[in-house]
């Protein structure tokens, strides 16, 4: 399997690449989101350790059971040839009614296919009010005009 933009990257396919990630994250479909990864993909999620697809689907499928109304902007913020750094902030909310946002870092490698092989995910989750919260799109792809973490001062 093959996966655009393919490594090397550069500035413009590295940021193409975060935005498909986005894009896929904000489809909140496990399966979908794992198809990006090596069959032997090795995650580092806050303390969890997690291989392969299935793995990562099932850690997807309980995430999205929990973090309800998820909608999630990612940023790039560095890359190299095959290696690509984004910054990231996402909304949700918490089966109690109580939203959060959830800001991280992600260091990513990709094999020669685009595949990700390495996902290291570092996360903090901050409790905010409903007059706080900045992502009001309807669930799914944030739309092309809405603002990115730097617009937003995030």
């Amino acid at each position: 399997m093959v996966r655009l933009p393919l490594p090397p990257f550069s500035i413009d396919t590295a940021a193409q690449k975060v935005r498909l990630a986005e894009d896929a994250w904000n489809s909140r479909s496990p399966e979908q989101v794992a198809l990006a990864y090596t069959l032997d993909s090795k995650w580092r999620n806050r303390d969890r350790f997690i291989t392969g697809r299935d793995q990562i689907t099932a850690f997807l499928t309980e995430k999205w059971a929990t973090e309800l109304e998820y909608r999630l902007i990612k940023e790039l913020w560095a890359c190299t040839d095959d290696r690509i750094a984004v910054r990231f902030a996402y909304e949700w909310r918490s089966g109690a009614e109580r939203w959060f946002r959830s800001y991280g870092n992600e260091n990513w490698e990709f094999d020669e296919n685009g595949l990700m092989k390495n996902r290291i995910a570092s996360i903090n989750d901050v409790p905010i009010g409903c007059r706080e919260r900045k992502y009001h799109w309807p669930l799914g792809r944030r739309p092309d005009g809405h603002p990115g973490l730097s617009d937003l001062g995030l």
